[in-house]
């Protein structure tokens, strides 16, 4: 498979995976790489996440930490408020009870 095609490939599925993210519910970008099969590829998923469609639940999308991201379009403050309106609380923009939030696809 060329390499557009598989950078193709990989961004379908970061998009497919980021779709169904229920309502209240959170994944990380290593998450999201792991399970479309590059598990390293973290800062790709974040820079997918940077340019990608606005329509995609993108504020449920956090580090490995809970941290809400710094480059998130409006700022943390907007990622904050759109997880508030799921019911997901932060503090000094890390998720309150992130692992019980954390979600993972079954494939």
């Amino acid at each position: 498979m060329s390499d557009a095609k598989s950078n193709d490939s990989f961004k379908a599925r970061v998009y497919a995976i980021v779709a169904q993210i229920p309502e209240g519910r959170l994944m990380t970008y290593g998450d999201i790489a792991g399970y479309c099969g590059q598990a390293y590829a973290a800062r790709v998923v974040g820079g997918l996440a940077h340019f990608g469609p606005s329509e995609l639940p993108w504020h449920r999308v956090v580090n490995r930490f809970g941290g809400l991201a710094s480059g998130f379009h409006g700022g943390r403050e907007v990622q904050a408020q759109l997880l508030k309106n799921e019911s997901v609380a932060c503090t000094d923009y890390i998720v309150d009870d992130f692992k019980e939030l954390r979600w993972r696809p079954t494939l």
